[in-house]
């Protein structure tokens, strides 16, 4: 069965020509905010303070900075300037960086170690699969050295 995947899911719905219910109600909220400094204002101070008034209403319903609306950005610089900002600068010890240095050192080793242990490991195999191959006739002391040491953990 075939379905239809919705392919512009993040476009908004045009409610009135080229505007959408959220562009519409900023538009709206600024007829409001200027019908009032209107009514409170006389015409010069009206104007002047018209501008900036009709310039933020139209920056909040249609700017978008990098994709996003601007009163999201608003938001985000709201919560920004309360919250509590506590930059801490601890100076480092030499403790704290000898400590550094030898857990290094000691990752180091580790590292060396389980090498050596895997090479071990090979050189084990390979002296087992001579001895198997050979049916016991040649016996590797390695080898031999670990079947005791199997046998002595197994007593303990």
């Amino acid at each position: 069965m075939l379905f239809n995947v919705p392919q512009y899911i993040g476009v908004e719905d045009k409610v009135a020509g080229p505007f959408t219910a959220k562009q519409l109600l900023w538009m709206f909220g600024m007829g409001v905010v200027l019908l009032v400094l209107w009514g409170l204002l006389e015409t010069a101070t009206f104007y002047i303070t018209a501008v900036p008034v009709a310039g933020l209403f139209c920056a909040l319903a249609f700017y978008k900075p990098q994709g996003q609306p601007l009163v999201k950005f608003v938001i985000w610089g709201v919560y920004f300037l309360f919250q509590p900002k506590a930059y801490v600068w601890k100076r480092e010890t030499a403790d704290k960086a000898q400590k550094e240095k030898s857990s290094v050192k000691n990752e180091r080793k580790k590292e060396k170690e389980e090498e050596q242990k895997k090479e071990l490991l090979v050189n084990n195999i390979e002296a087992f699969a001579r001895t198997l191959d050979t049916e016991g006739k040649e016996r590797n002391e390695k080898m031999m050295e670990i079947i005791k040491k199997n046998r002595e953990k197994n007593k303990k």
